[in-house]
């Protein structure tokens, strides 16, 4: 391994403490972007935002949105469509609804039994609580399913698989269990739900039920719903099984937006659709399978909460599983509503949130919807008293997210040639709750986030949103990396409407909410209600206004900023990092390999010694080759250098100094193309729609993200001859990216 130059990394680090010194003062009140009278006027502007938001009023909208099931495609749905375009509107805000022809397949069978050794229906359904109002909503509640399963008939006996992720799959392997020609349970939890059949089918199975375990979602955690805030006995997830690592979006228009006249791939030529029927059930109809289960008994970390042994099959369970669905073209409503830039009409800051759910869903989207429309509301009273922000604020309420981020992802699409021309950031927010900030996003706007996250106070402990995460960070950090006194953004993977923006356009993104403190089992289930969400998720509405503060004041100061608020020292350190974790993974995965041909071997001898024994025994693995990462540390040091370049400079200007206005727009038009510098036209391997080349879901994880995902899963999959064709691009974009930075620093330096 190459010696890194240490002088770099020093500086480097230096920049990383002096900043953060910077947020954490409590005199400090830098605003990146802004000029000594700039940042008076942007603070006067946000205080006046603060005084213009009310809790009240976002309970009043979560209660409106959330008092009917509003599925994309619901009668509801479309009424909730209008109404938040009528509110934009009212408003002053140039709005529109645009239309997509998304599939969107509902059940019309729902079938399953267990045959053996005893005779059980399972009642898939979660009955109307008295204390939960809009629980009784029988006849416009979607049923517990999951969208994109394939139709199916299949009978088999069951194997229990625990989460469905790979590593579990290895250990049944070792106790010579297969599930080839079976059905196989899998417990919600360890990865996103679509990754459990997506693996259950290359493993062979013919279908996969999923469950809520109480363990990991129920009285285990707390009372369960309505004494408590978690999943009942009878409470299930519904939820997409789309595969997103593929692409998101309409499963039949790939790359092009989902109007009625796109061309559509037949739906069995359709890669991200499920392989096998799957179905999510309760933990009260998921017992009597489980407990029919005989076999080896699970490991200790397998076992969940249920008053039975866990057993792993196959059988004597068997299990039939029958579904049917509707499979319709269904139309999703975008609501896009504008305010123009005075001075940058053509510099557009984007705002969005879902509106659609999967029944009522007050949390999962409507409390963080609800945050963006009081923020939107306050915006638009600012307008009244004269102000107008520098660029375009773009605030979109997107339908369809729930099946797979079909409204998002179809806009972008539709779309693409003008964002990638005119869009400066994306700031997502899904749902809220009570507790800590949590942020995730694009490194170059981590600064930024410190600086808004210092300015707005938590309602509960009356300090900074920024130091309460901030204590909880370093109380969970290792202690190597405690010297950085900065909120870290956690790279995004997918799960959220970002994920166009970020993933396949090269859109610096944000994802925020508030949460820690409201953990409950109502996720995607008919008891995500405004009664669940008032009694547990957060009372009385503050962080509500917390988050309009935090995402507002993030949206006005990318809108307002002379100079755009984005830095790079701590993006080039975090990219560091990145590549750090590459060296350890080869050497760790070197190390493994190792000690299990070491294992195999020892097998192999037992297995020679004692002929009547039933010892499983595995193939060698290859060894792990050496690598070289030198053009790759080569890239990211010169990154580095780049990026403290453009700091010092940008010193000048934040000092007081001036810049012409001619060479301030060229400087904003250069800077706002930057994150699309990390994009690689021919995407990631097996999944050309992302072309992000530092962050990405994982093709096994889901949701749960990969950092410089082409060269880690190169090696994890132990793809060798793909290491270096993906190390090159990556070594290309930092290259690109930092080109642009010098760019930068030069107009900052004349």
């Amino acid at each position: 391994m190459k010696i890194w130059r240490k002088h770099g990394i020093i500086l480097l680090v230096l920049w990383c403490s002096l900043f953060s010194r910077q947020v954490s003062s409590e005199d400090s009140r830098d605003l990146l972007g802004f000029s000594p009278v700039g940042k008076v006027n942007q603070l006067h502007i946000e205080s006046q935002f603060d005084d213009l938001l009310q809790a009240e009023q976002i309970g009043q909208w979560i209660r409106r949105l959330s008092s009917r099931p509003h599925h994309v495609g619901s009668t509801y749905g479309k009424e909730n469509a209008k109404f938040i375009a009528s509110l934009f509107r009212s408003w002053g805000y140039k709005t529109r609804l645009d239309k997509y022809q998304v599939l969107f397949p509902t059940p019309r069978i729902r079938l399953l039994e267990m045959l053996e050794p005893e005779i059980f229906i399972a009642r898939l359904t979660e009955p109307p609580l008295p204390q939960d109002s809009s629980s009784d909503q029988v006849a416009e509640q979607l049923p517990a399913y999951n969208a994109y399963s394939p139709d199916g008939d299949t009978t088999g006996h069951l194997v229990y698989v625990n989460y469905g992720i790979p590593a579990d799959y290895e250990q049944l392997a070792l106790h010579g269990i297969h599930v080839r020609g079976r059905i196989v349970i899998a417990r919600y939890g360890g990865s996103w739900r679509g990754i459990k059949p997506k693996l259950a089918a290359e493993h062979g199975a013919l279908a996969c039920i999923l469950y809520s375990d109480p363990k990991d979602d129920g009285f285990f955690q707390g009372d369960a719903y309505p004494t408590g805030a978690f999943r009942n006995q009878d409470g299930a997830q519904r939820g997409s099984v789309i595969d997103i690592p593929v692409y998101p979006g309409d499963p039949l228009t790939p790359f092009i937006a989902a109007t009625r006249q796109a061309p559509r791939l037949p739906r069995d030529k359709a890669p991200t659709l499920a392989k096998i029927p799957v179905l999510p059930i309760s933990h009260s109809d998921a017992l009597p399978l489980l407990r029919g289960l005989k076999g080896p008994v699970a490991p200790s970390h397998w076992r969940g909460a249920l008053p039975i042994t866990y057993h792993l099959g196959p059988g004597p369970s068997v299990v039939r599983m029958k579904l049917e669905f509707n499979w319709k073209l269904t139309t999703a409503f975008n609501v896009i509503a504008w305010l123009d830039g005075h001075e940058e009409p053509d510099q557009w800051i984007l705002r969005g949130n879902h509106h659609d759910a999967w029944v009522n869903g007050a949390k999962d989207p409507v409390s963080g919807l609800a945050s963006m429309l009081a923020e939107a509301h306050a915006v638009a009273r600012l307008t009244k008293k004269g102000w107008r922000p520098r660029r375009t604020i773009v605030y979109a309420a997107w339908d369809a997210e729930e099946p797979g981020l079909l409204g998002s992802t179809e806009w972008v699409e539709e779309h693409s040639a003008e964002l990638k021309k005119k869009a400066i950031a994306y700031v997502n927010t899904d749902s809220n709750g009570r507790g800590f900030l949590g942020a995730g996003g694009s490194h170059t706007l981590e600064l930024l986030v410190n600086q808004v996250a210092r300015d707005v106070m938590d309602p509960q402990k009356h300090i900074s949103v920024r130091e309460r995460s901030l204590a909880r960070q370093i109380v969970s950090a290792p202690l190597s990396e405690v010297y950085v006194e900065r909120l870290r953004l956690k790279a995004l993977g997918s799960g959220s409407d970002y994920t166009p923006f970020l993933q396949h356009l090269g859109i610096a993104s944000l994802n925020l909410a508030f949460s820690g403190e409201s953990s409950g089992g109502s996720y995607h289930s008919i008891y995500d209600s405004f009664d669940h969400y008032h009694r547990f998720g957060d009372p009385g509405f503050q962080y509500g206004v917390t988050l309009a503060q935090m995402a507002g004041r993030i949206v006005l100061r990318l809108a307002n900023a002379e100079v755009l608020p984005l830095e790079f020292t701590c993006l080039a350190s975090t990219i560091r990092n990145y590549l750090e974790e590459l060296l350890e993974l080869a050497d760790k995965m070197r190390h493994e390999t190792k000690v299990l041909n070491l294992h195999i071997q020892q097998r192999l001898f037992e297995a020679v010694a004692d002929p009547t024994q039933p010892y499983v025994v595995p193939s060698p693995q290859e060894s792990v080759p050496y690598f070289n990462f030198t053009p790759l540390q080569d890239a990211v040091e010169r990154l580095q250098t780049s990026a403290v370049k453009y700091r010092e400079s940008y010193r000048g200007f934040e000092s007081g100094g001036a810049i012409q206005r001619q060479t301030r727009l060229k400087l904003n038009q250069v800077l706002m193309g930057v994150e699309q510098k990390f994009i690689h036209q021919d995407g990631l391997p097996k999944r050309s729609w992302y072309r992000h080349q530092i962050y990405a879901p994982g093709l096994h994880t889901g949701y749960g993200v990969k950092t410089l995902p082409g060269i880690r899963e190169a090696i994890e999959q132990r793809e060798w001859n793909q290491v270096e064709i993906q190390m090159q691009k990556v070594v290309q974009v930092i290259q690109n990216f930092s080109s642009v930075v010098d760019q930068a620093t030069q107009l900052l330096a004349q």
